[in-house]
């Protein structure tokens, strides 16, 4: 692409302009007054690379703000090329309101190199103001001319006549009268007017690659500018210049950017991507036909086309891969600029700025990282004073680490703050009805912690410009879970809070496991699959229970709500298999949301790598699937969509209808009287309840797991001693005690079966404490509207009520504990 040169300085006399406007006509058209740019390229190019100037230079404006007094000149001449550049460009582009702005920007950077102006944080913000002005023209070139950036101007004039009491009153800096005059411009503007066309020659037709702002500064030095420029660097030794950009490699070096580097436009490697991913469709077509015929010489080219087919696929891949640092590069001036607002000392730290992501992942995630950082720096973070209160250093510390694991990347945002308030959440999400009163006092830590991520919900005391709307956190989830990723939070009381992202590597090709189901094909994502559980003959319907009419599977101790793909789809349950020992449950295990659960499929095919397709307009609504894929086959096969289907089979709330107060007022007064209840079964007929908020987990302990301290029966539990309440002797009815459907203990003799017995036990915690409760069956969940009969009170009930059409009682559970012999405080 072509290349914008550092040639005018824009502050000549009449007599170097009209050589400049003559020069300016010779190659585009126009007249005295103004420039006809007919070439929009050369345009586009202009802003493409000012641009990169500008995003470079940002945080060099925060370097230079820390090094105050003992800045780097080193830095500040990059910086000072950098808006050179621009600024030349933009006068010889006729861009006059860029070309002025820059040129206050380039005296002021100019007084702080000669150290006559200090860096300090007013200064470096007038000039981060006036590079968001530059920006703001760039964005609208096409109307920058009418734009007014006359504050900017000021403020930057501000500072030109706080530093120095000779400044010129039109704005001229002291060395353009030191060093020359207008006479000596016109002449040398007129001598150098062949090797300015030659200039302007090169600048239309040269196709690569912009220099960086070091080469620019080169040609200006080892030959006369197509218009000599009033502002050169006072006191210097040119012939070291170049050399002094340690960031910037030398002009002369084999590894200057444009020999090292070309532009492409990301249409182009999007086109090349898909052709790629037709490629790889042909491949694993070609590797399926391979495996059908003996030919030695037909499978050793399938071989060689596979490997050539993966090395240009992953070549292409490359070609789309940014490094988060171009993510991250906009977030110290972010946190400069939160701390100042909320008053607090911030530093940030960055680690694999390098870690490299697909250019869709990158645009992705840039939303959910802002929203994270502010957060940070609002709720995260204390102030000073309050931080050396506590023994912290009074500036919080910000941390940002990448790293690839596990075909995965990895992103924390870490903060040395002071924590999540469990209970201020806690409150604050009962007060806008996020959760009830019952749900807040059952919840643990962890679950209060996420309850961030609700929509509409805020901890701020007052709304600001920062934080105090409710929204972001949950966007924050919402985007990570659309590109298939992960969010996990972890905070500590006076130490802080991490939070872990997990998100794939692109969304273009994708490694998939294909699954069979109503005769249909479908691609899971493997970066939401946990495991694959086959149940097999007698297992298949025994280990398989149901709890209020949903099927649930016991993995190591845990229930696993279980999905039928079937039912998803609307096809009918599958026929039963003609015999015991035929029949088949597989079952995919899979994770959405930081929830698991389990998905019926009826065979699982294997896994391969797919190309993801969008969706046609028919099907696009349809929130069980995210994508589509050709097989190599040619079958198509849809892609699930994991946290659709966990929605779809109830597994999950849609997001829509996770906050209770979003319901109508008659909802609201039905699910008021409505009361969840887990109901017991003890000895041969009774039946009791408790409600669920009380239910802190359900457990199955063998007998020989039951041991004695001071007369009472207990259990090991979680690195704690847990007391066993036998819920039989409390209520002074006989224990009726089976085997579990499916168990083991069927085969038992019966010396053998007491010791070999499972317990069922509802874990209840009140006050820090909790205490098992050993019941003979757990029987169900159920909502009703209760009509409780307090006449039957007293021994450890509540009283009593009709439910699903029969009396059960209602437990009055601290009246329990205290009559088995436990206290709760």
């Amino acid at each position: 692409m072509s290349r914008i040169n550092d040639v005018d300085d824009g502050d000549l006399n009449e007599q170097a302009n009209a050589h400049a406007s003559a020069l300016t006509r010779t190659f585009f058209g126009g007249d005295d007054s103004t420039v006809n740019i007919e070439d929009a390229e050369l345009m586009k190019d202009f802003v493409i690379e000012s641009q990169e100037h500008l995003g470079d230079i940002e945080k060099d404006f925060l370097t230079m703000e820390l090094q105050g007094a003992e800045i780097d000149l080193d830095l500040v001449n990059h910086v000072f090329r950098a808006i050179h550049s621009i600024k030349g460009a933009a006068g010889f582009l006729g861009l006059p309101v860029l070309e002025s702005l820059a040129h206050r920007e380039e005296e002021v950077l100019n007084k702080i190199r000669n150290r006559e102006v200090i860096p300090t944080v007013e200064v470096v913000s007038t000039l981060l103001s006036a590079t968001d002005g530059l920006k703001e023209l760039l964005d609208c070139i096409d109307v920058s001319n009418d734009m007014d950036v006359s504050e900017k101007i000021a403020a930057l004039d501000r500072i030109l006549s706080g530093s120095s009491q000779s400044n010129n009153a039109d704005g001229s800096s002291p060395s353009d009268d030191s060093q020359r005059d207008n006479e000596q411009l016109v002449k040398e503007s007129e001598a150098n007017l062949d090797q300015a066309t030659e200039a302007v020659d090169t600048l239309v037709n040269e196709d690569s690659t912009p220099l960086s702002p070091d080469a620019t500064e080169a040609n200006d030095e080892t030959g006369p500018s197509a218009v000599a420029s009033p502002a050169p660097k006072p006191i210097t030794k040119p012939a070291k210049q170049p050399e002094s950009a340690k960031t910037q490699p030398s002009p002369g070096s084999d590894s200057s950017p444009a020999e090292t580097s070309i532009r492409v436009d990301v249409g182009l490697l999007d086109t090349l991507m898909n052709q790629v991913g037709e490629l790889v469709l042909a491949r694993n077509q070609m590797l399926q036909f391979a495996e059908r015929f003996d030919d030695n010489e037909y499978n050793t080219t399938s071989q060689r086309l596979n490997l050539i087919t993966s090395e240009l696929q992953e070549g292409v891949m490359k070609t789309r891969m940014q490094p988060i640092g171009n993510v991250w590069s906009k977030f110290p001036r972010l946190v400069r600029d939160l701390a100042q607002i909320c008053e607090k000392e911030v530093r940030i730290k960055m680690e694999g700025k390098e870690t490299e992501l697909d250019k869709t992942i990158i645009e992705a995630i840039k939303d959910p990282l802002t929203h994270l950082v502010r957060n940070t720096v609002d709720h995260g973070i204390e102030s000073p004073d309050v931080r050396e209160a506590y023994g912290k250093d009074r500036e919080g510390c910000l941390m940002l680490r990448a790293f690839h694991e596990g075909g995965q990347v990895n992103i924390e945002i870490c903060d040395d703050g002071a924590g999540l308030n469990v209970d201020r959440i806690r409150t604050k999400a009962v007060e806008k009805s996020v959760i009830t009163e019952q749900q807040a006092q059952s919840m643990d830590e962890q679950e209060i912690c996420n309850l961030i991520f609700a929509p509409g919900f805020s901890t701020a005391e007052k709304v600001s410009n920062v934080s105090g709307r409710g929204v972001g956190m949950d966007v924050v989830k919402t985007n990570i879970e659309k590109i298939g990723g992960t969010l996990d939070l972890e905070s500590h009381s006076g130490l802080g809070t991490t939070v872990r992202i997990k998100i794939p590597l692109t969304l273009a090709i994708i490694p998939a496991l294909l699954v069979k189901c109503a005769e249909n094909r479908f691609a899971i994502p493997q970066v939401n699959l946990m495991e694959l559980v086959r149940l097999e003959g007698e297992q298949a319907t025994s280990k398989i229970d149901w709890i209020q009419n949903a099927p649930v599977y016991r993995l190591r101790g845990q229930l696993l709500p279980l999905v039928d793909l079937r039912t998803i789809l609307g096809k009918a349950p599958k026929e039963p298999a003609d015999s015991v020992e035929s029949e088949v449950t597989n079952i995919v295990v899979l994770r959405a949301d930081d929830q698991q659960f389990g998905l019926i499929v009826e065979s699982i095919n294997d896994t391969e790598e797919i190309v993801v397709k969008p969706l046609s307009a028919q099907i696009k609504e349809l929130p069980v699937y995210s994508g589509a894929t050709i097989l190599g086959d040619g079958s198509v096969a849809l892609i699930l969509d994991v946290l659709g289907v966990a929605q779809r089979g109830r597994v999950l709330q849609s997001s829509g209808s996770r906050n209770p107060g979003a319901q109508d007022d008659s909802a609201n007064a039905e699910a008021e009287r409505l009361q969840s209840l887990l109901v017991l079964g003890i000895g041969q007929k009774r039946q009791v309840a408790m409600h669920m908020s009380q239910v802190a987990r359900l457990e199955q302990v063998p007998d020989q797991m039951i041991e004695e301290a001071n007369g009472q029966s207990v259990i090991q539990y979680r690195g704690q001693i847990l007391p066993l309440i036998d819920m039989a002797s409390v209520l002074g009815v006989s224990r009726s005690r089976t085997p579990v459907p499916g168990d083991e203990t069927d085969a038992i003799e019966n010396s053998d079966l007491a010791t070999e017995l499972t317990n069922q036990v509802v874990v209840y915690s009140e006050d820090g404490r909790s205490f098992g409760l050993v019941v003979d069956r757990i029987i169900d969940i159920v909502e009703a509207d209760i009509d409780l009969v307090e006449s039957t009170c007293g021994n450890g009930l509540l009283g009593s009520a009709i439910i699903q059409d029969r009396v059960i009682d209602l437990l009055d559970l601290p009246s329990v504990i205290q009559s088995a012999g436990h206290r709760l405080a």
